[in-house]
């Protein structure tokens, strides 16, 4: 499962716990509502260190813990004065847990894609194929990207100019340690040696990479390293071949782990 979907419900489950916590050492509702909704987020803080998840991602776990804790203390005011409660403070509550509930299963879509039986019925396939659904990135419209289109252009010129014949395998494998394999010959037929072979890994729509991965030489036009995924989902792996610093080839493959 993806860590961020862990750590969403797994903290929301940590803000209720808390609080009973806090209610049976009958601490002050407003002191409970604020060590529940802050200690769940400063254990998120620690467990991204190093893995950092983007700004949007931490944006969602603040709202979701805090207001969590937010609903837990306004029932605890309520309860408290008697009576029944008002449907506007209901619907209020309402909204917030649906809100938990629809940002989670925002992040699970956008990184694995709708679930396979869903897909399925919901987007169809003509050819009976997996139906992807996972985020893919945006594509901007202005300047930039026209002198990207142009860039792409001439680098697809000198890949066919070049006349290389590439073969990769390993990157179809199950798991998240893939042991690839790159085969390079040129218009002869002959291995190309002296190559600079790397992986770059990111998630669709990031804009940065997050893993790197050269490839050794492990034999006459042959390279080859094994590929450690961080996590489950949906990735996207670059395959980068230079000569003398010089970017020949370059290719992307999406890759889905369950």
């Amino acid at each position: 499962m993806n860590n961020t979907v862990v750590t969403l419900f797994g903290g929301l489950a940590a803000v209720l716990v808390l609080y009973a916590i806090g209610s049976l050492v009958r601490l002050p509702p407003i002191l409970r509502a604020v060590l529940a909704g802050l200690i769940p987020l400063l254990a998120y803080f620690v467990f991204i260190v190093g893995r950092w998840p983007g700004l949007d991602v931490v944006a969602i776990h603040i709202s979701v813990f805090f207001a969590t804790a937010l609903v837990l203390f306004a029932l605890t005011l309520f309860r408290r004065r008697g009576g029944r409660m008002h449907w506007v403070p209901k619907l209020l509550m309402s909204f917030f847990v649906g809100l938990a509930v629809l940002m989670g299963a925002f992040l699970y879509i956008a990184n694995k894609g709708l679930p396979e039986p869903i897909g399925r019925a919901w987007l169809g396939s003509k050819k009976g194929g997996e139906v992807y659904s996972g985020f893919s990135g945006v594509v901007p419209h202005n300047q930039e990207a026209a002198a990207a289109i142009s860039s792409e252009l001439a680098k697809a010129h000198r890949e066919a100019e070049l006349g290389w014949d590439i073969d990769v395998s390993g990157l179809d494998d199950k798991g998240l340690v893939r042991t690839i394999r790159v085969r390079v010959r040129n218009q002869t037929g002959l291995p190309v040696d002296g190559v600079e072979a790397e992986l770059r890994l990111q998630r669709p729509g990031a804009t940065q990479v997050e893993l790197t991965l050269p490839l050794a030489e492990l034999d006459a036009g042959v390279y080859g390293g094994a590929l450690h995924l961080p996590a489950n989902g949906r990735w996207l792996v670059e395959l980068r071949l230079s000569r003398a610093h010089i970017l020949h080839y370059q290719h992307t493959q999406e890759l889905v782990t369950p």
